[in-house]
């Protein structure tokens, strides 16, 4: 059966879990750790992404993100490439590091965030790492000592999380303390990590009573969030697959995008793929990575491919593509036949 697309959007927050294959360690020791976490600090601020919970443990990862300039797909999987890299080269391995690919599950905001800060932040309690709430102030490995002041991470939304509970910093750490401590008895939650129709439709009792009234419910593995929520978020998806579709159907592709984007910047097609650095060249480049990753919906690796960069570059060149596109009011202009 065919995996189901990543669901994206500017804003969106993703509660994401990264777990080894087949169980095994992804870290070995706290030089693991830091090298991941400074990997992770410099993606998230290069690409704008937001921060909002984390957790490292010896086997798995879980992270509260918010989509930036940059899809989160592209954020993770510089993330995990990189991290692939410095594991294998420093333990002498081969092969994959990673069970599958990482489950990303877009989330209700209003609803879950606090919820999903709280049962991140619980998991070395749970797994039995650490014996209590004091414990976990101390924990470098969590964000859950950013948002109680014992640490720093410059790449970590504190302010975010902290101002739902009180405007003063002194009085919702005691808040958000308060409600950590009171979620400790909450157990596992698989509600919040999987269930799909059940997650999205408030739990076991809510899908009967729906079942005895013959009602049809919305829910997705990718979601977590009401069934009004799902239908939304699917809804906009098939959009964006509809809209990439009436693309491919007026003869739009890459190649085409590539000639009229050479040709409204007065520039050779073959120029966008050069080195060149002028600031004509520059520009359309941007503008033509910036159209074919967010509205032709390719990938930055296929980009890269054609324009011979990295797929880094790429994601940079989106974002000041945009920009670009938006001055120049000239998106009509180059997606038509």
């Amino acid at each position: 059966m065919p995996r189901k697309s990543r669901i994206d959007a500017a804003g969106a927050l993703h509660h994401i879990i990264i777990r080894g294959i087949e169980g095994r360690e992804i870290f070995r020791d706290d030089h693991d750790r830091n090298a991941f976490i400074d990997r992770l600090g410099n993606i998230l601020l290069d690409t704008q992404t937001g921060c909002l919970a984390w957790v490292l443990m010896s086997n798995h990862v879980h992270l509260l993100l918010q989509t930036g300039a940059d899809p989160i797909s592209t954020v993770m999987r510089r993330l995990l490439t990189g991290h692939a890299q410095h594991f294998n080269r420093r333990y002498k391995r081969h092969g994959p590091l990673f069970q599958n690919r990482y489950k990303s599950i877009l989330c209700e905001q209003d609803t879950y965030l606090l919820q999903l800060v709280r049962y991140i932040h619980l998991n070395p309690l749970r797994a039995g790492l650490l014996e209590n709430l004091e414990a976990l102030k101390r924990y470098r490995y969590s964000g859950h000592s950013v948002l109680m002041g014992t640490g720093k991470r410059e790449w970590q939304d504190d302010r975010a999380v902290l101002a739902l509970f009180a405007e003063k910093t002194s009085q919702a750490r005691q808040r958000y303390e308060a409600f950590v401590s009171e979620g400790v008895q909450l157990g596992r939650q698989p509600e919040l990590t999987g269930g799909g129709l059940l997650r999205s439709s408030g739990g076991w009792s809510a899908l009967k009573d729906h079942r005895r009234d013959d009602t049809r419910i919305k829910g997705d593995e990718r979601i977590l969030g009401s069934s009004e929520f799902v239908e939304r978020v699917i809804t906009k998806a098939s959009d964006s697959y509809e809209r990439k579709t009436l693309f491919a159907s007026r003869g739009i592709d890459m190649e085409c995008l590539l000639a009229s984007t050479a040709r409204h910047y007065e520039v050779q097609g073959e120029d966008l793929g050069s080195r060149g650095k002028g600031r004509k060249i520059a520009r359309a480049r941007a503008v033509f990575c910036y159209l074919a990753v967010r509205k032709l919906q390719l990938s930055c690796v296929e980009v890269g491919m054609r324009l011979n960069l990295t797929p880094s570059a790429v994601s940079k060149s989106v974002a000041r593509g945009r920009a670009a596109v938006e001055e120049d009011g000239n998106e009509e202009a180059l997606l038509s036949p």
